[in-house]
């Protein structure tokens, strides 16, 4: 794994009617596979859209490889991708036209783009369907193409919100093969799930986080040790933190 920080976050904060990111601070290191945990409105989404630059924070920093993502936005998104749970793509390409596209916008070279894609297409399945336009596909096709589209510039960070939302079986296992395999040669992955099985196979290292504050991180057998109970599973080792933290917060609020 490569030493280096491919995400540092120091004192994040962002609040809409309430606070949803509160202070946050988030080391990761370069090739490593993080899956970021919490329970609904915990805040996990408006992190990551701040990290891709998305969403623009009231406090804090973020460093992309040293880079400061606030300062010098542009060439931190250039190594970053960003893959949300509803597929953003083109109906009207094909998604060999739409990887064109966004290989493209990256500068890619020519070349390289079309031997990127085929790579793509094929790693995920799409082979059959590549001509054929987006605006047909299921839910979890549009999926894999917007995933393809998000590594065809080969970025230096990956963040997954709910990538397997909508895939069948064959399809996840595809999409996490792709994804282990990226890991392998160095690529650094940050994604959040509700289906906690994945992030216990899948995660080097896991982040749960509750009201926009991380509350544990560590390996899963770290957090198993962290917890209260003893827990067997990732989704008991989970809901005994959340619970612990949200009975923690309540008494501190009573005490104030």
């Amino acid at each position: 794994m490569n030493q280096q920080l491919a995400l540092e976050i120091d004192g994040l904060e962002k609040a809409f009617d309430r606070p949803a990111v509160n202070g946050l601070n988030l080391k990761i290191r370069g090739g490593e596979f993080y899956a970021l945990l919490g329970p609904n409105g915990a805040g996990k989404t408006t992190t990551l859209r701040m990290v891709a630059g998305l969403l623009a924070p009231d406090a804090g920093s973020i460093s992309v490889f040293g880079t400061d993502a606030l300062a010098d936005p542009l060439a931190a998104k250039r190594k970053v991708a960003w893959v949300s749970d509803e597929p953003m793509i083109y109906d009207k390409l094909t998604p060999y036209e739409y990887l064109e596209f966004i290989s493209g916008l990256w500068s890619v070279e020519p070349a390289l783009a079309e031997a990127r894609s085929r790579e793509l297409v094929d790693w995920l399945g799409l082979g059959e369907h590549a001509t054929e336009r987006c605006g047909g596909f299921s839910k979890g096709m549009r999926q894999k193409v917007a995933l393809a589209g998000a590594l065809v510039h080969e970025p230096q960070l990956i963040i997954l919100d709910e990538p397997l939302t909508g895939l069948d079986a064959g399809s996840a296992r595809q999409v996490k093969d792709v994804l282990l395999s990226k890991v392998a040669n160095g690529t650094t992955i940050i994604m959040t799930t509700h289906i906690l099985e994945v992030a216990e196979r899948m995660a080097e290292r896991i982040g749960v986080i509750a009201e926009g504050r991380l509350i544990a991180e560590g390996t899963f057998e770290e957090l198993q040790t962290n917890s209260a109970k003893q827990a067997s599973t990732l989704e008991e080792v989970f809901l005994d933190l959340v619970e612990s933290d949200t009975l923690n917060s309540e008494l501190e609020s009573l005490a104030a």
